[in-house]
């Protein structure tokens, strides 16, 4: 009896770390049971991480050499970390699947995934930031269809201001955000850092031409001087009309099908951000699954990729959570094509860009946030503010990446 008992398999000889965070954290492990139906002897241990926690803890856990086999990542994390030499290049697994196939992923969202040629992560979920609205202010200042272009946005801004009444807007672009710039500077064809990433672009006439739209919204007053913690409680808001237009994300389905009265529900809808001369897309969102290169798990971590790459599984994980699969073929589905406010996604999704991919970004993007804060609350000339922006970009947050890449041409 003792010889039978020591030579019984363990309940699990494998296990695998996947670490995520908030939502999506959750969600996953409903998934995961028939993964390991499917291996046996695997047990997948989920660690799901606040947000706030989740880069802190990745650098302390590659410091310490204590990493998951992989990981959901933010598509603006990938540089950072690909940079560090922690993620294990995945296009040698990409060729040989039948499951993650370069060709149903929307293209701007791949791309975020590349960094200096090499893949270093597959798409979980996307999203991006286009135009909420209320369909009724529109109607009532004489527009029956969402504005397609920066002409058409600039004139249903005018008339709903002018219907509304000084106290109410046609539009929130909160000043503590980044992002409803950002989405407009990215339709531009000049790009937002020039010389291989290494210097800020931002005194470009694209870039220009996106400000002075985004500042132009505060000029005529159609955009209140706000930031979201002075209009904490934005659905409702957006429900008693202060506003009727909002560039967010697909979360905020969920929120205003749940929050928005019911004299409202019927009275919104979402279209594809305009461009100066037609729907203009905006910046590639989402997370990622990133294999991390000290793993010894590496096959059996991709996997578990490509299980959760499945359409089943990104269709039941919308189902779980309402985010928007990475798959175009996942989106052949009777919830997705029965809910109106996702087509506007669908649409936009095929004209996203990805944001400059260095691991300075997200505080380059905050700098931008506040020099265009700075020129609506503090009278601050666009000239000055981009200036200094980017010399601030240069000399400050992207000095060192200079100095590296010269050192790396030299050796």
């Amino acid at each position: 009896m003792f010889a039978l008992c020591s030579c019984a398999p363990a309940a699990h000889e494998t296990t695998l770390k996947l670490w995520a965070f908030g939502p999506e954290g959750e969600a996953v492990g409903k998934l995961l049971p028939e993964f390991e139906r499917a291996h046996p002897g695997v047990h997948v241990e989920v660690q799901n991480l606040p947000l706030t926690a989740m880069h802190e803890k990745l650098l302390t856990a590659f410091a310490g050499d204590a990493l998951p086999d992989l990981c959901q990542l933010g598509n603006t994390w990938i540089p950072e970390f690909a940079t560090l030499g922690a993620l294990e290049p995945l296009q040698v697994y990409v060729d040989k699947s039948d499951v993650v196939r370069r060709d149903d992923y929307f293209a701007g969202i791949w791309d975020t995934n590349i960094v200096d040629s090499a893949l270093y992560g597959v798409s979980w979920y996307v999203d991006t930031r286009l135009l909420f609205y209320r369909k009724d202010l529109l109607a009532a200042a004489g527009f029956d269809h969402a504005p397609r272009d920066w002409d058409e946005w600039r004139r249903a801004m005018a008339a709903i201001k002018q219907s509304q009444g000084a106290d109410k807007y046609a539009i929130f672009l909160p000043l503590n955000e980044f992002e409803p710039l950002l989405n407009l500077a990215i339709q531009q064809s000049d790009p937002l850092l020039r010389d291989e990433n290494t210097r800020g672009n931002f005194e470009s006439e694209g870039f220009r031409r996106a400000l002075d739209f985004y500042l132009e919204a505060f000029r005529e007053h159609w955009a209140p001087p706000l930031s979201n913690i002075q209009v904490p409680n934005y659905a409702d808001e957006f429900g008693k009309g202060y506003f009727a237009f909002y560039v967010t994300g697909p979360w905020n389905i969920g929120v205003f099908k749940q929050r928005l009265p019911a004299e409202v529900q019927g009275h919104w809808g979402t279209a594809p951000l305009p461009g100066a001369n037609g729907p203009g897309g905006g910046a590639a969102g989402g997370s990622s699954f990133a294999i991390f290169r000290a793993s010894k798990n590496k096959q059996l971590a991709w996997e578990l990729v490509e299980f959760l790459s499945q359409m089943k599984q990104q269709q039941r994980f919308y189902s779980l959570t309402g985010d928007l699969p990475a798959r175009r073929s996942a989106w052949d589905f009777v919830e997705l094509e029965t809910d109106e406010f996702t087509h506007a996604f669908r649409a936009q999704l095929e004209l996203v860009k990805p944001m400059p991919k260095v691991p300075e970004w997200e505080r380059i993007a905050t700098e931008m946030q506040l020099a265009a804060e700075r020129v609506v609350r503090g009278g601050e000339s666009a000239d000055a503010a981009l200036r200094a922006l980017d010399a601030k970009v240069d000399d400050e947050i992207l000095a060192k990446r200079r100095a590296l890449l010269a050192r790396k041409v030299r050796q």
